[in-house]
């Protein structure tokens, strides 16, 4: 199987390259962040050297506690919070969808550190569009539910960023959207991150940490020319994802997590993840680079599984031939279902 690891558009590159030598000395940030405010529906957008540097802006501007789903989210969200000493509330989740009961749940027996009625000590709530890259979550009804309750909405938009249709990384349902434009990302420029919001104050409480974070213009660059086929690209994965999905559930033993939800990546469940994680890995290699992750793992599901990360392939590689290709390898080990 010819399968390649996903990497910045020919073009991006070029221009990267370009800013690079010193044959483009163009100012990228601005034309970038005008981009972002554009995709995201923000009228402010920031960016940054990292995902992780995005998360610490947000995280840092939030007075109230950080809630933070029980699986399927980044586990830099846990780690960041607890190096800021923020006040820490796991959500319990469906196998990683936000639950609204649970939410409640969550709040109720918080509410000594969720102050609901301080405008000036807002908590938020941290998680990814596409929870564990398998599923996405309703953030319209998890924003919805959240602002009755003046609790704000942190979505990490790195693998659902210029959503065709507008569910995910909409600035109209989240008020922080972070994200990364590393490597293999829907922005996909191997560094670099981003933090979009309307409210300008929560850029300024965090300004030394802009200020210290701040990309390079190579990357300012890279996401400026990226961001032009971002749309293309996530369409194009979470239709092959969703394709494979159902194949795979309708047509092996497999039980595949989430099967009618859009996602970049495909979950299986088996009783053996080590020795599957293992044999997949062996049949499946990007150019030393991997797409498969073993499960239990915070980041995925804290379920018996495996991962099959469709979005570390690269575009050209999403095909039916390949789709066919994955399928019937994926088959060979249907004695691990």
């Amino acid at each position: 199987m010819n399968l390649k690891f996903k990497k910045p558009s020919r073009e991006s590159q070029m221009a990267m390259s370009k800013v690079a030598i010193g044959e483009d000395n163009i100012d990228y940030h601005n034309m970038a962040e005008e981009k972002l405010s554009n995709a995201t529906n923000h009228q402010y957008a920031k960016l940054v050297n990292s995902g992780n540097a995005a998360i610490l802006t947000a995280m840092n501007s939030i007075d109230g506690a950080i809630l933070i789903p029980d699986q399927g989210a980044w586990n830099g969200f846990k780690q960041i919070a607890n190096f800021l000493n923020k006040d820490l509330i796991t959500v319990t989740t469906n196998q990683c969808i936000i639950d609204l009961d649970y939410l409640q749940e969550s709040i109720n027996q918080n509410d000594d550190n969720i102050d609901l009625d301080d405008e000036n000590n807002k908590s938020a709530l941290f998680l990814t569009s596409f929870a564990a890259y398998t599923a996405e979550q309703d953030i319209k009804e998890i924003a919805k539910f959240l602002h009755k309750y003046n609790i704000l909405l942190a979505e990490d938009a790195s693998g659902a960023i210029c959503d065709m249709k507008g569910d995910l990384a909409n600035g109209k349902y989240s008020d922080i959207i972070i994200g990364s434009t590393g490597s293999p990302k829907i922005i996909n420029v191997e560094d670099g991150g981003f933090i979009t919001t309307n409210d300008n104050s929560l850029l300024e409480k965090s300004r030394l940490i802009l200020k210290t974070s701040k990309c390079s213009n190579i990357t300012a660059c890279g996401i400026s020319h990226e961001i032009e086929y971002a749309k293309d690209n996530l369409n194009k994965t979470i239709d092959f994802t969703l394709n494979l999905k159902e194949k795979l559930n309708d047509s092996t033993d497999f039980e595949v997590f989430h099967s009618n939800k859009r996602g970049i990546n495909l979950i299986l469940k088996t009783n053996d993840p080590k020795s599957l994680s293992y044999k997949l890995r062996q049949e499946f290699a990007l150019d030393s680079h991997g797409m498969i992750t073993k499960c239990p793992n915070y980041n995925r599901l804290k379920e018996k599984a495996v991962a099959i990360e469709i979005k570390n392939l690269d575009i050209s590689c999403l095909n039916e031939h390949n789709s066919n290709q994955i399928f019937n390898t994926i088959k060979k080990y249907e004695d691990f279902a």
